[in-house]
């Protein structure tokens, strides 16, 4: 079996000789690879700490709400500022309540459907606050194996026109333009594997942030509820 030739020892195959000998459409894919992977990364720092902050929030708010304080005392708090999560689940409820006994509401089933459908409106805004920019992370997770891998036929026939233009197999003519192909390959795995990880792990949490939001409105609506009922028994 005939051995092909090593390559020689001047050929360099350092990263940045890689990057700056390859074709503009590679150094494109790369370029672009390397942008959504730092990206990427910035979301996810963006996201981990907001949504630390988010679950901090839904702790005191918690803490505040079931601790004995009238809710129009902690109404008057709230309002005054700007709210998130429960907060602002709350905050809209209470809005709705106000403005229905200020106007003279007679229908308590009106009046609870209302009420309902305002925190249902808050919680999908704070769930689109929530999940904002994880679509990207799903984009890249997907799309970025498969930009990689276009650098990397490209990079490919680029070394087999190197060869055909030598008249020659040596390894000193086909290795770079074979490692430039890997590297956009690689770049484009280390674009995608964190994504996913990471479009993972978000949506896991804030999965389970919606979860408490909405166990709260639940039992928040029930609270009102029983409330409702209890000034329509006074009335009659």
């Amino acid at each position: 079996m005939e051995n092909l030739p090593l390559a020689e020892p001047g050929v360099q195959l350092s990263v940045w000789h890689l990057f700056a000998q390859a074709g503009w459409v590679v150094k494109l894919v790369m370029i672009g690879l390397l942008a959504a992977s730092i990206w990427t990364w910035a979301i996810v720092v963006d996201k981990l700490i907001s949504y630390a902050r988010m679950r901090s929030a839904l702790n005191r708010f918690e803490q505040v709400f079931w601790s004995g304080q009238s809710l129009e005392e902690l109404y008057k708090t709230l309002s005054e500022r700007k709210t998130a999560g429960m907060g602002s689940i709350f905050v809209a409820a209470m809005r709705e309540w106000k403005k229905s006994f200020e106007k003279g509401a007679k229908s308590p089933l009106g009046l609870q459907t209302r009420i309902d459908k305002a925190m249902d409106l808050a919680l999908t805004r704070e769930m689109e606050r929530l999940e904002g920019r994880l679509g990207f992370l799903a984009t890249i997770g997907s799309a970025a194996p498969f930009i990689g891998l276009f650098g990397t036929v490209v990079g490919i026939m680029t070394s087999f026109q190197a060869i055909a233009g030598s008249k020659s197999t040596n390894l000193a003519v086909v290795a770079p333009g074979i490692a430039e192909a890997l590297l956009a390959t690689a770049i484009g795995l280390l674009a995608a594997i964190p994504a996913v990880i990471a479009y993972n792990k978000l949506s896991s949490d804030a999965g389970k942030i919606a979860m408490r939001m909405e166990g709260f409105a639940d039992e928040f609506s029930a609270i009102l509820s029983r409330q409702i009922d209890e000034k329509v028994a006074q009335k009659a």
